[in-house]
């Protein structure tokens, strides 16, 4: 099916893993986007904290269908 769409970059964050960060990314654009349809992953990165708590970032391109 034709139509547009628009591309947007999204920063997930989790402390449990990179899926999660995407999911949590993903969530909540869904609460202010409608029609999500797809997402592309760019990077994965993350960061240590003094105690040595890791934080898992995902770095996407979400898409969603132009009314």
């Amino acid at each position: 099916m034709a139509g547009v769409y628009k591309k947007i970059t999204l920063i997930g964050t989790s402390t449990e893993s990179y899926e999660v960060a995407i999911k949590n990314a993903l969530h909540r654009a869904e609460e202010t986007i409608e029609n999500l349809d797809w997402y592309e992953v760019d990077e994965f990165r993350g960061g240590i904290s003094d105690s040595g708590d890791v934080e898992y970032q995902a770095v996407i391109d979400a898409a969603f269908k132009l009314k």
